[in-house]
């Protein structure tokens, strides 16, 4: 029974992860930085709807439209979604280890106010689009709001968010066709570029004024008002309930159906950008704005369909005895995949930046893509190695200590 004296027990031990969860952050670690490394492309224009700048090689243009397509706003979702799942994860474990659910909560809170914290600190020195802070918010106000609530609940009110977001997208069609037929159509303000000014910026301090303005624009938009990471947090809260990630092979035809749908989806729904973006589908400026909605509603099944694809793959690798030296790897960077996350910021900034070494203004596309992956490949050895020792990651430490206590 439960009691409110029983000790908090301690993280999750090696023996109790579940492989697929590991895989699927390690694998989207490389997306994230495939994702986040444009923003250091600094000294050039910027176009409405895309961080990817205009012009360049045809492998520059190949790798924005793969970008488009099947990694901008398609990643994040997927995360939120293993972070509810965590949550739960969490939750259940100090249950079953005695601890009343009113201590857990309060752990759960104290975690979420660390990594507002650790967000704060990531966009203060490093990344104007850190996503920790996000998730922190996230976590405080959705493990009050949904962990308690029934498994009905919780799919009730994904599906009226998802709801939401489709008027949303729908109503933002209608304005975009509104303003290009309109004889003074409005002025396009681009968000991009107000974000991405601190990569061009010199200056220590300005540069770091910069990044903490944008960042509460990515907590509150992105965080919150895009709907997207909501709805993936609260649908990942059901999931660990089902516990499909940890017993994917009595969920494989629902994991089928939510990666080849999903998917689907996600890439379908962002080719019309893609194409807008390459100059192939004709659409007036002043209506490209549709598109930021789009990506948002479409990357949400996208990322959810990642997610599931990670989960089959579990289930093929979960017969194996011993899995191979490349999924150990991948699922190493997962185990670590705070530490993973903010060694790219360690990485990417002062190098590319324009306070750092300035190396961003000289790249384009597709070798800030061969960047990220390199990057990405340093933390999958480095993470191979901790796992080899039996070591967790410097971050991963951190918070557990201050969560834990």
């Amino acid at each position: 029974m439960a009691t409110a004296d029983a000790p908090i027990r301690g993280p999750v031990q090696a023996g109790e992860r579940a492989l697929a969860p590991d895989l699927a952050r390690g694998f989207m670690l490389l997306l994230i930085a495939v994702a986040n490394t444009p923003w250091y492309l600094w000294g050039r224009e910027f176009r409405a709807t895309t961080i990817h700048p205009p012009g360049g090689s045809v492998l520059d243009r190949i790798t924005q439209v793969a970008a488009i397509v099947g990694v901008d706003f398609r990643i994040y979702p997927m995360f939120a979604f293993l972070f509810g799942y965590g949550m739960v994860q969490l939750l259940l474990r100090q249950q079953a280890a005695g601890h009343a659910e009113p201590a857990v909560l309060a752990l759960l809170r104290r975690r979420s106010l660390w990594l507002l914290l650790f967000g704060f600190v990531h966009a203060a020195l490093l990344w104007q689009g850190d996503i920790l802070g996000a998730y922190g918010v996230a976590g405080l106000l959705f493990a009050g709001l949904f962990l308690r609530r029934s498994d009905r609940t919780l799919l009730t009110w994904a599906a009226i968010g998802a709801g939401v977001l489709a008027v949303v997208t729908l109503l933002g069609i209608v304005a975009a066709w509104l303003a290009a037929a309109a004889e003074s159509p409005p002025e396009m303000v681009s968000l991009l570029s107000f974000g991405a000014a601190s990569s061009g910026e010199s200056d220590l301090l300005a540069a770091a004024s910069a990044r903490l303005v944008f960042w509460p624009v990515i907590i509150v938009g992105q965080g919150l008002l895009a709907l997207a990471l909501p709805i993936a947090i609260v649908l990942g809260f059901w999931a660990a309930r089902q516990r499909i990630l940890e017993r994917p092979e009595r969920h494989l035809p629902l994991l089928r159906r939510v990666a080849v749908i999903g998917i689907a989806i996600g890439w379908l729904g962002g080719l019309p950008h893609a194409a807008a973006v390459m100059g192939v589908l004709r659409v007036p400026g002043e209506s490209m704005f549709v598109f930021e909605v789009s990506q948002i509603a479409t990357g949400l099944p996208a990322g959810l369909g990642y997610a599931a694809v990670f989960g089959l793959i579990g289930h093929r690798l979960g017969g194996r005895r011993r899995p191979g030296p490349v999924s150990t790897a991948v699922a190493a960077v997962g185990k670590r995949s705070l530490s993973a996350y903010l060694t790219q910021s360690v990485l990417c900034a002062p190098v590319l930046t324009a306070w750092g070494l300035g190396v961003g203004v000289h790249l384009h596309s597709a070798a800030m893509a061969g960047y990220a992956i390199g990057i990405w490949l340093i933390t999958v050895i480095a993470a191979y190695l901790l796992e080899r020792r039996g070591s967790r990651g410097p971050a991963e430490v951190l918070l557990r200590r201050l969560t834990y206590r």
